[in-house]
């Protein structure tokens, strides 16, 4: 085992106390001190320096049965993070590499080798791997490219379009021959940011009227893909734009993530009958053999700036669960990110 540099003896880690209902509260979290564990054979211990939010972890903060099992309360938290070797276990990492793993939540980690993945700092900034080039912008490109069988000419309705994935999708389906892209966020700020920067033909703020009636004004001849980040009357407005035969991506249903009751769906789920419309759910890890082309297509365009991307960057690991809750609220550009 490699020899480690003098460490603190300790590391701060936020754990899961209660369950949250409805909007989830400080008294529901605690940060916490945790005695540093050195790796065994096999294992390394990497000291983060990245930390990723995101929506979905709000479910794992209930008890309920999902895709994906709930938080363990009392425990640390887990997500994406990104962080620097500092002693190794493991044949193959070494003190000073940069990997990619999922014991976010916390300072230092140590864990099994095989759930790290090696990342080059000289090829892209740390933090890109957490978002452009790591989980979000792969679900990005299998979302929109295998689950919503894009195809040049394509008109795409994006909602949650400022966010990570949204950016990433409505880009992609530029670079790809869309015919027309179309986003939804919420604020003018971030409709500017779509059109002016990310090249979107078309942006609206459903803040500032029913997102059907703006939908319908930015795409008055339909559109044939939606890729839903928000649910709600986003995905209804979109079930009755989309073309014959169109495609609906769901992603994340971020306006319901907080609801304490259930949430009606949409009203007009007729039209999907009427236009043989296909509706999808995508989870990210049913895609990582996308990885080798999902990588070998965007990072090029990531590095000729073709594709453009934002990070919001909060500072301190003390903050990770503000930079949490600012995901929930929407305060985010790009990715959310927790710098250590």
């Amino acid at each position: 085992m490699s020899d480690a540099p003098a460490l603190p003896a300790t590391s701060r880690e936020w754990h899961l106390l209660s369950r949250p209902v409805g909007w989830p509260k400080d008294e529901d979290f605690a940060l916490v001190e945790a005695e540093i564990r050195q790796p065994g054979t096999g294992e390394v211990l990497v000291r983060n320096k990245f930390l990723s939010v995101d929506p979905y972890m709000r479910g794992r903060m209930s008890a309920a049965k999902s895709y994906v099992a709930p938080f363990e309360l009392g425990k640390a938290m887990q997500g994406g993070a990104v962080g620097e070797v500092v002693a190794s276990g493991a044949e193959g990492i070494a003190v000073g590499d940069h990997v990619l793993h999922f014991g976010g939540w916390r300072e230092y980690a140590t864990f099994d080798a095989k759930q790290a993945v090696k990342v080059d700092p000289d090829a892209a900034p740390l933090s890109a791997y957490l978002g452009v080039l790591g989980m979000t912008g792969l679900t990005a490109y299998a979302g929109l490219l295998r689950v919503g069988a894009f195809k040049e000419g394509d008109a795409v309705f994006v909602s949650g379009a400022a966010g990570a994935v949204g950016s990433q999708v409505g880009q992609i389906a530029r670079l790809k021959g869309a015919s027309r892209v179309i986003g939804s966020a919420g604020s003018d700020e971030k409709v500017k940011l779509l059109v002016e920067e990310y090249g979107f033909d078309a942006a609206f703020n459903y803040k500032n009227g029913p997102v059907w009636e703006q939908l319908k004004e930015a795409a008055p001849d339909g559109i044939d893909v939606y890729f839903d980040n928000v649910g709600g009357e986003h995905l209804e407005a979109a079930i009755g734009a989309l073309n014959l035969r169109g495609r609906a991506v769901i992603c994340g249903m971020i306006s319901q993530y907080n609801a304490t009751e259930p949430t009606p769906g949409p009203r007009n789920m007729v039209k999907i009958l009427q236009n043989r419309l296909r509706v999808e759910g995508v989870l990210v890890g049913d895609h990582y053999d996308f990885q080798p082309q999902f990588v070998q297509e965007v990072g090029p365009w990531v590095a000729s700036g073709e594709l453009k991307y934002r990070e919001t960057v909060v500072e301190g690991i003390e903050n990770n669960l503000e930079a949490f809750l600012g995901v929930l609220r929407g305060d985010n550009t790009g990715k959310m990110i927790v710098k250590i």
